[in-house]
């Protein structure tokens, strides 16, 4: 019997044929979304609130912040080259951000396992938090990029 890949060796020798990949997400790059760092279960990214982001009221739309901390969940969920897939993403919206905020999102993992893991995600301003959320992931067993088996 193979011994099991290991995530954080996989996730180190790996480490930028996943983040290429990552960083090749179509609607992430539609929203404006710039992803600064990806680490072992971890990743932070940003958008510039523009006036195409906006709800009817002014502020930032709430599914702009949805998918901002929907991008750092996936990046740092799929971190580890195993193909992840969200079961579930609860957020609070806790203050308004509005034109020109430049917000921020990081995801910290919290739990791993084989199957799932468990990650608190964060939205900020300069000035404050705007959102928290907890997600909720499947961990498939497949590789979305080419891996040696140990």
């Amino acid at each position: 019997m193979k011994p099991k890949l290991n995530d954080r060796d996989v996730h180190q020798k790996y480490y930028e044929q996943i983040c290429e990949k990552l960083k090749n997400d179509p609607f992430a790059r539609f929203l404006g979304v710039e992803l600064i760092e990806v680490g072992e279960g971890t990743a932070t990214a940003e958008v510039v609130v523009k006036p195409n982001l906006l709800n009817v009221h002014g502020s930032t739309h709430g599914g702009v912040i949805f998918s901002l901390a929907d991008v750092v969940f996936a990046v740092a969920s799929n971190s580890y080259g195993k193909t992840s897939v969200a079961l579930s993403m609860n957020i609070g919206f806790l203050a308004a951000s509005w034109e020109g905020t430049r917000l921020r999102a990081t995801a910290v993992e919290e739990n791993r396992t084989s199957r799932t893991a468990w990650y608190r995600i964060r939205v900020e301003s300069e000035k404050e938090t705007v959102a928290i959320l907890d997600a909720l992931v499947y961990r498939k067993s497949d590789y979305f990029i080419p891996v040696e088996e140990a």
